[in-house]
């Protein structure tokens, strides 16, 4: 055929599986689009990225390719007496005729005697996807919800005792910035910085920056940042690595109440945090100490600390049964000695612009001291002035800077940090709910809380990055029976039976397998974007048995035996299918090979794209032949076929 009859050919050939392709592949970013919590917000770019680019790769692949094939040229190109387009398609032809080849002498044979062994050719891919299973529950292959994006920046927060002098956090925060600059003397050293091109002298830290009394909370708060070069520019040394060897160098600070060493850019939470929630402050108080002396006996757990703030020193009065006769009640006691002490507005003069108001109360030397208020004399309504020691009695204690309360109860929250080269959130909060979860439910259930006998009224609940796993997780496993259900539905469509699109499907685990084995082999954890890149791939793989199935569909349909059609059916999309999967993978290498810290949390999501197209690959120039044949066999054993 001409150019143009064979482009109009071909799209008619594959337009119906190609395009139901397309449309499984977007019902498979359902899960992604829908991820509940805060973490949904960010995830869902991406899906929303990918379904407009999957509607117009529909119309790329339909209308504009076809029309490029149909009008190109294949000769009528010179370069210094040379045809460029001659040699360009000699070059095809040759590669064309290897794969085919390949297909026909290699491929064909294999898969036949697959087909007559169909059923142990199931049984060995069962067990390949028990294995990758294994390899999972085994510890070999660990999974964490979403591991801290680095950046090129270190937060050192410090808090010091509410209502500190301002000159103590400003000591504490120049020790922290001294530690800074040792740190980086040593990291200089072992880098071998020299000297810039003006003479001056590199070192790992750009800027440091301080600040006291962030956020506008007071002088007990305080702040140092050190802004560090490019990643690239400091080989063997991540932010992380120089966050530990200032945390090192800094010690324990005098009278600090919490100091934290961030280098997140991006986070899904607290690594590990928990919510204590109760009505009786002292239970929570004992419970948040207990928690906190747990998780520290885990390796590798950082910068433990809880929210509970003792606020000032503050004298609380009470009235005696003495002062009932007497007629005065709490309210008097409290109004007089506000009045001695702070004072009463006795009038007001205006001068000017200006509102001047006249305070009355004690002189100043007989209201320095505690002992001028036990001194004091309490008026009674009849104007009888009586010891103040005879109708009230002062109580010494400490204040609450801050009451959180959720629920008309009071919470603590339990925050930490974890090295994750050494362990994963997931394994303390594991280990972390048997110890605590005593009574009642666990972490794990609805409502992701427990109790524990030993602090009765007191709740323990997951929050933080372990609360927005279980959001985001469980958002997900309620969409993707939805997902698989749409592909289901897609599938059998255009090819009119409600068996054969579970054929296609059975590929879908064993992208799974592929993406997990890739993570095995290129030495990274399984993180959410893992997940992600899994589920997208359940869309992608399909397409390749969609366009098999549908060819051996249509040979049956012409009067070819089945085993031979089956057979037929892999040697012609035999080319197809690899040059799909390979130019896949080959895309993806550049992002899986990247060091670059901020696009860590992208590579596991490509390598579960790309390692699970390869192995769906071999599943389904195999295993769909088999499961098509076995089908068959199954129907016909029941009469049906």
């Amino acid at each position: 055929k001409n150019h143009r009859e064979a482009a109009i050919a071909g799209t008619k050939e594959v337009i119906t599986p190609v395009v139901f392709g397309v449309l499984t592949t977007i019902a498979a970013f359902l899960p992604i689009l829908l991820i509940a919590g805060h973490m949904g917000d960010f995830f869902s770019i991406i899906g929303w990225v990918v379904l407009v680019c999957l509607v117009f790769s529909i119309l790329e692949c339909m209308l504009i390719l076809p029309a490029h094939l149909a009008h190109r040229k294949t000769e009528g190109y010179f370069l210094e007496g040379t045809p460029l387009v001659e040699g360009w398609i000699k070059f095809q032809g040759k590669f064309s005729g290897g794969l085919e080849s390949f297909a026909i002498n290699t491929y064909k044979p294999t898969l036949e005697k697959t087909l007559e062994w169909r059923w142990v050719t199931w049984a060995v891919a069962t067990a390949v996807l028990v294995t990758s299973i294994a390899l999972i529950a085994s510890g070999r292959v660990i999974f964490q919800f979403f591991p801290a994006v680095e950046g090129d920046r270190i937060f050192a927060t410090l808090t010091m005792p509410e209502g500190i002098n301002v000159e103590y956090t400003e000591e504490a925060a120049r020790q922290l910035e001294l530690a800074a600059f040792e740190t980086a003397k040593e990291v200089n050293a072992e880098l071998g910085l020299g000297k810039d091109s003006l003479g001056n002298d590199r070192s790992v830290i750009l800027h440091t920056f301080q600040s006291i009394g962030v956020k506008a909370a007071g002088s007990h708060l305080a702040e140092v940042v050190l802004d560090l070069v490019p990643f690239k520019e400091r080989p063997g040394w991540n932010t992380n690595k120089i966050a530990d060897k200032w945390r090192e160098k800094t010690g324990s600070v005098t009278d600090a109440v919490e100091l934290q060493f961030t280098t997140s850019t991006f986070s899904g939470g607290d690594a590990l945090a928990l919510q204590l929630k109760g009505r009786d402050i002292e239970q929570l108080k004992r419970a948040a100490l207990y928690l906190r002396t747990e998780l520290g006996r885990y390796p590798g757990v950082l910068d433990l600390t809880d929210s509970f703030r003792a606020g000032k020193q503050e004298v609380k009065l009470d009235i005696l049964p003495e002062a009932k006769p007497l007629g005065l009640t709490l309210n008097d006691l409290a109004r007089q000695v506000r009045q001695s002490f702070y004072g009463e507005e006795a009038q007001r003069i205006q001068r000017g612009t200006d509102d001047v108001r006249v305070m009355v109360r004690y002189p100043e030397n007989e209201r320095q001291s505690l002992g001028n208020l036990e001194n004091m004399r309490i008026r009674t309504k009849e104007n009888i002035e009586v010891p103040f020691s005879t109708v009230a009695k002062v109580i010494y204690g400490d204040g609450f800077s801050a009451i959180n309360r959720e629920d008309q109860q009071r919470v603590i929250d339990v925050r930490g940090d974890v090295n994750r080269s050494i362990v994963t959130p997931e394994e303390i909060m594991a280990a972390v709910e048997k110890a605590v979860c005593a009574t009642g439910t666990s972490f794990g259930s609805r409502e992701s809380r427990c109790y524990n006998a030993d602090f009765p009224g007191v709740a323990f609940k997951i929050s933080g990055e372990q609360e927005e796993r279980a959001k985001a997780l469980g958002s997900m496993i309620a969409t993707v029976p939805l997902a698989l259900m749409i592909i289901f539905a897609l599938l059998a469509v255009p090819l009119k039976s409600y068996m054969q699109p579970l054929v296609i499907m059975s590929v879908i685990p064993f992208g799974a397998v592929g993406a997990i084995v890739g993570h095995y082999i290129m030495g990274w954890d399984l993180i959410f974007f893992s997940l992600l890149g899994i589920i997208a791939l359940s869309g992608v793989v399909v397409n390749a048995s969609l366009v098999l199935v549908d060819y051996i569909n249509r040979q049956r349909l012409e009067g070819v035996p089945l085993f031979e059609a089956v057979s037929n059916a892999g040697v012609v999309r035999f080319r197809p299918i690899i040059l799909t999967s390979v130019t896949t993978f080959v895309g993806l290498v550049p992002l899986m090979t990247d060091k670059d810290p901020e696009t860590f949390m992208f590579i596991p999501m490509a390598i579960s794209l790309a390692f699970g197209v390869l192995f769906a690959t071999v599943i389904t120039l195999f295993l769909v032949p088999s499961l098509y044949l076995m089908l068959h066999d199954w129907l016909k054993f029941w009469g049906f076929d």
